[in-house]
């Protein structure tokens, strides 16, 4: 089934039936936070060995030539856009080639190895949370001259936001670096985060934004780098950092629900993505994988971003088969999988 015909039903009732007010169920833009699971080319912009602009990432994109995006193709949420109607590709808020024109249907402000600790952001030098949201303030006020008020009011309000990020503060950070784990628990740390994500979440309300996706942490300790650096059970998943996981996303669930009674027309989701990918790993062939152990680059054990780039060599032949594009980050393939979980979690709301 194509993916016109998996989302034509749901996309028609949302247009007649889900939105409310003057501008009853439309998205007129997709406005995307994060890591580098959403990064559409930010991070090319910035002095960061946290680059994904150079091959093998890219070689399935369009004319095979890399973004920045760490894949070999498009993300989740280039695949979440075209579902909507919107282009095919979410453009990077830093990429002077993009007009603001251009930006109005959708935007990532995402940054490869960021989290909701500013810390994180540091480890890499890449940008944090709350600069995101100031470049998300600049882009309120360029939508209002090139706009108008009222044009990019509705802008604002309608659009779809897309948050994903988590993962670094702990495979990067917490769990990797002293300083977090000399400070906080785990549970502590979590609390810390989750208090991140809430006050990010109301600086966007308050601007306008009101649908919103944030979309929960996958199975961390499957990624093949946690595979290869389990010392307990080397080659095989860190089940440690997956029930991390599984308790953040529960907690994450509970503030979705705080922050729906709390802030005013806000209908904010949850969407899991832990249950497939850990479905996913467990079981590719189901889903068309022959690999869901290493990357498609190099060894697929360890390599990503510019150790990519010095291991192509070892590439694999069809990155389709395969789970993971690099030791970290999912094929284009895994991450149309993950926008169609994404796509239905949010549309659910709506109907």
């Amino acid at each position: 089934m194509s993916s016109l015909q998996r989302y034509l039903p749901w996309l028609i009732f949302f247009l007649l039936h889900g939105g409310r007010g003057a501008a009853a169920g439309k998205v007129p833009a997709i406005i995307v936070f994060g890591d580098s699971s959403v990064d559409t080319g930010n991070n090319n912009f910035i002095p960061t060995i946290a680059r994904s602009n150079f091959w093998p990432y890219g070689r399935d994109y369009a004319n095979g030539l890399p973004t920045g995006r760490f894949s070999n193709g498009r993300l989740a949420t280039d695949f979440i856009s075209e579902a909507f109607g919107l282009p095919p590709s979410i453009p990077a808020y830093l990429d002077t080639n993009c007009s603001i024109d251009q930006l109005a249907t959708g935007v990532s402000f995402a940054s490869a190895a960021t989290g909701l600790d500013n810390a994180t952001a540091g480890v890499l030098s890449v940008i944090t949370l709350d600069e995101q949201l100031a470049y998300f303030k600049e882009y309120t006020d360029r939508l209002k001259v090139a706009k108008g008020d009222a044009a990019a009011k509705e802008i604002i309000s309608e659009a779809l936001y897309i948050w994903s990020i988590g993962t670094n503060d702990f495979i990067e950070n917490y769990y990797n670096l002293p300083e977090r784990r000399m400070q906080y628990t785990v549970g502590e740390y979590e609390a810390y985060l989750l208090g991140l994500a809430e006050a990010a979440i109301r600086r966007v309300h308050a601007v306008g934004g009101r649908k919103m996706d944030f979309t929960g942490l996958t199975p961390m300790g499957c990624l093949p780098a946690e595979r290869i650096g389990n010392r307990g059970d080397p080659g095989e998943c860190n089940e440690q950092y997956n029930a991390v996981a599984r308790t953040f996303n529960a907690k994450l669930q509970d503030l979705v629900a705080k922050l729906n009674k709390d802030l005013r027309g806000l209908r904010l989701v949850f969407a899991d993505t832990y249950q497939l990918l850990a479905t996913v790993v467990s079981k590719p062939a189901d889903y068309g994988f022959d690999n869901a152990v290493q990357g498609c680059c190099g060894t697929g054990l360890f390599e990503a971003g510019y150790f990519c780039s010095f291991s192509t060599s070892m590439l694999c032949g069809n990155a389709n088969k395969y789970v993971f594009f690099d030791a970290i980050h999912p094929t284009e393939k895994m991450y149309k999988l993950l926008a169609d979980t994404v796509i239905n979690t949010t549309l659910h709301v709506f109907l």
